[in-house]
């Protein structure tokens, strides 16, 4: 049976696909035309959507929390999978499971 989610729930996990593809674009795009070709905008642009999709993405994290009741680790394992390269597709996955568990 599938579970009916809410749109909260939803929204973060559209924003976090949103943030794990803007940590990418930043690492291996971005930073890349910066460094290599010298063109910085391409960092400032990205840097700034990013920045805005992780503040985005860890705020939702609290609200889903709450209205989810999700166990505290849920929560720890969201900020840790913000930081990493392919976190948050890791993670998405992972809540998934346990989401339909």
């Amino acid at each position: 049976m599938q579970k009916s989610f809410s749109r909260s729930f939803k929204l973060f996990r559209i924003v976090g696909y949103s943030e794990g593809l803007s940590l990418l674009i930043l690492l291996f795009i971005a930073m890349p035309l910066k460094y290599l070709a010298g063109l910085p905008l391409a960092v400032k642009y990205t840097g700034w959507a990013h920045g805005l999709l992780f503040v985005s993405y860890l705020a939702l994290a609290l609200w889903v929390k709450e209205q989810e009741n999700w166990p505290f680790k849920y929560l720890v394992y969201t900020f840790l999978a913000a930081f990493f390269p392919f976190g948050t597709f890791i993670f998405d996955r992972w809540l998934m499971k346990q989401v339909q568990a």
